[in-house]
């Protein structure tokens, strides 16, 4: 059939159909191919080399660098520092996550009702996330200080009294994931007022007349449109959860350090053994299990979300 085609184009002097889609496809690559080689020159080769260097006993000062095979792989599950951290960064992503989503969809149903203050608003609760994050530890650090912080200052004047935030380990990790949430919520904010506004208004107005409560046109009409919106706000706040690293680096090291590293994360660990032991072949070993769990986490949001839409379907 395409021979046919490309056969009565030729005979009514036209080009080939295939030919100008393959020189279209063509000029598209060429033209990306200088974007493809930067992005795989600073992504895809280093994350290559990574996963080779977790087969090896690479160590920055040494020059013999032997193959081990799975011995860092052996390692990881006997290192309770692995472990800890491990342990602090589930509970962190999950709490960020659930906690941003749970905050955060409300406060955008709210304010897509609200028109007239809505755009003050929205800048409002963004600011946080264009803030770069080390001057925003800082100031966090300073509202957490247990002597002179204006939380526990404030807690002082209705009688209760003052709250080692950063220093103790059972109190540390939840005010880390309190100044997470708060940074988060601008950007789920903005995308889930996008998502509502986007939503036809006939279909709300079609189950108003058939007397759905505000309640059930949230869950049987809103929500099932946000669904995609919705997945896109948790995988991405996933990821950026388990990277956790530079407020837990500015927050809880020196004077206000949680004792026995109560907050270590992953990708503080990873930064220790690989930085500060130069154990790069150790470190390559945790970067790699840190983007296999954040992979899994990615697949079972898919899952969960398609699981929902077919049961609707």
């Amino acid at each position: 059939m395409v021979a046919e085609v490309i056969a009565g184009h030729r005979a009514q002097g036209r080009r080939p159909i295939l030919g100008r889609y393959w020189r279209t496809a063509l000029f598209c690559y060429v033209a990306l191919l200088p974007v493809l080689a930067l992005f795989a020159y600073v992504r895809v080769i280093p994350i290559g080399f990574s996963l080779l260097l977790s087969f090896y006993k690479w160590n920055l000062i040494s020059p013999l660098k032997p193959f081990i095979g799975l011995a860092n792989y052996n390692q990881l599950m006997s290192d309770e520092n692995f472990r800890l951290a491990l342990i602090n960064t589930t509970i962190y992503s999950l709490s960020t996550v659930v906690l941003s989503a749970l905050i955060t969809l409300p406060l955008a149903l709210f304010l897509a009702r609200r028109s007239r203050w809505s755009a003050f608003y929205q800048t409002v609760y963004f600011l946080p996330v264009i803030t770069p994050m080390v001057p925003m530890a800082i100031a966090w650090k300073w509202i957490y200080d247990y002597n002179y912080g204006i939380l526990n200052y404030g807690l002082s004047l209705i009688g209760i009294s003052a709250v080692p935030w950063l220093t103790d380990p059972n109190i540390a990790l939840w005010a880390l994931v309190l100044m997470a949430v708060w940074k988060m919520i601008g950007y789920n904010l903005i995308l889930f007022l996008v998502g509502i506004r986007n939503i036809p208004a006939t279909y709300l107005e079609s189950a108003s007349l058939d007397g759905a409560s505000s309640l059930q046109r949230f869950w049987y009409v809103t929500l099932p449109m946000l669904r995609p919106i919705l997945l896109y706000v948790l995988v991405t706040s996933t990821i950026n959860a388990f990277n956790v690293f530079t407020q837990v680096y500015v927050m809880t090291l020196g004077s206000q350090s949680a004792p026995g590293q109560a907050v270590r994360v992953l990708v503080f660990d990873i930064y220790q053994n690989g930085f500060q032991y130069f154990h790069m072949g150790y470190a390559s070993a945790e970067a790699v299990m840190l983007t296999f769990i954040v992979l899994a986490f990615t697949v079972i949001q898919f899952r969960l979300v398609r699981h929902d839409q077919r049961q609707e379907a």
